[in-house]
């Protein structure tokens, strides 16, 4: 069996979409599956032993109608008997359309039954602590009679040589492994997604108040800096001696070998949160107050895993919304309720745990 499963937008997406892999080698071990996916994505599920070839989407793809359905002509010569689309996105109904697989798998969205022979609605309300993004994944297996109940968790594979030049890397910047070391994701993904810098720079102040002797990397790209120094110039100056600001992976691969060696990711949720618990990382999320938690809380147990939403502590700003994503634009207005002394206990004890 020849399967080709489409994940087009962000790393947690891409990373997300990974176990379909996992598991449909396990009930198919002789099945051949490919990947499109976007081409900045590709650091996460590279290494990965179930995904058999990628074909990456490029920006150019998405811009010319041309390109797209030469991209599609070239999956089509591969002759898919399945083909899975997670997000059902016109250019990858475009794909589907000329795969010429026989089944055709995706979501319920708007008119696009013409184009799937199986469809699925997502689930509202998640049955296990696995959460919604990855249970509404795993239905889109049904039809090639997996047992979606049986969940997967998405991992990321790191090679040896990787995990030792970052060793060598933190040593070279006079980490001491032998004691607590903090991953901070300090910025979101847009504006909306992250936390107010004073806020956050009181999150990195208790970190190192409950773990004087801790260890303090920020996860930021270099066009970040601005604002990544902004939240660092607002910690207090004992916690700023304990911040190696300077210390970042240059590459995504970097990245993910650097918070191998971690204790924990504490922040922003986003990629960085997902690609942690990939890694099998504790982390404590701070969501942004217009995400649905019960989508990305992967595997939040109380204990390893903690995540923290303004829902949480504050109901009255959700009882008349319908859907999240309709405060959006008013994100700013919700971030300044969502205080750090609302959830600080919580982060307090998650330290405790690590200990």
């Amino acid at each position: 069996m020849k399967v080709l499963i489409i994940q087009q937008k962000m790393i947690g997406d891409v990373l997300a979409t990974s176990i379909l892999f996992e598991a449909i080698k396990q009930k198919y071990p002789d099945s051949e599956l490919h990947y499109v996916l976007n081409t900045h994505t590709y650091p996460v599920v590279e290494h990965h032993p179930f995904i058999n070839h990628f074909h990456f989407f490029t920006p150019a793809h998405e811009r010319s109608k041309f390109k797209l359905y030469k991209f599609a002509q070239q999956l089509r010569q591969e002759h898919f008997d399945v083909v899975i689309d997670v997000y059902s996105k016109l250019s990858s109904n475009v794909m589907v359309l000329l795969s010429g697989a026989k089944t055709k798998i995706s979501i319920k969205k708007g008119q696009n039954a013409f184009v799937y022979s199986h469809r699925f609605k997502h689930k509202h309300k998640a049955k296990t602590n696995a959460g919604l993004a990855i249970e509404n994944r795993l239905q889109l297996l049904q039809p090639l009679n997996i047992d979606i109940n049986r969940i997967v968790k998405p991992k990321i594979y790191l090679t040896k040589t990787e995990i030792e030049s970052a060793k060598q890397f933190l040593a070279s910047h006079k980490i001491n492994l032998s004691k607590p070391l903090f991953m901070i994701g300090v910025l979101g993904s847009s504006n909306e997604k992250t936390y107010p810098f004073k806020y956050m720079a009181t999150i990195i102040d208790s970190v190192v108040k409950a773990e004087p002797d801790c260890q303090i990397l920020f996860n930021y790209i270099p066009k970040q800096a601005e604002h990544a120094k902004a939240i660092y110039e607002l910690c207090k100056p004992e916690t700023q001696k304990q911040i190696y600001f300077q210390l970042f992976g240059k590459s995504l691969r970097e990245f993910l070998a650097i918070t191998w060696h971690c204790n924990a990711l504490i922040g922003n949720e986003g990629g960085a949160i997902n690609m942690a618990k990939a890694l099998n990382k504790p982390t404590f999320t701070v969501f942004s107050p217009w995400i649905k938690k019960e989508a990305w809380n992967m595997f939040d147990d109380g204990s390893k895993h903690v995540s923290v939403h303004l829902k949480d502590f504050k109901h009255q700003h959700y009882d008349d919304v319908l859907h999240p994503k309709k405060l959006k634009s008013k994100a700013s207005e919700l971030y300044l309720d969502f205080k750090p002394s609302l959830f600080l206990t919580d982060l307090d004890n998650f330290l405790k745990r690590l200990s």
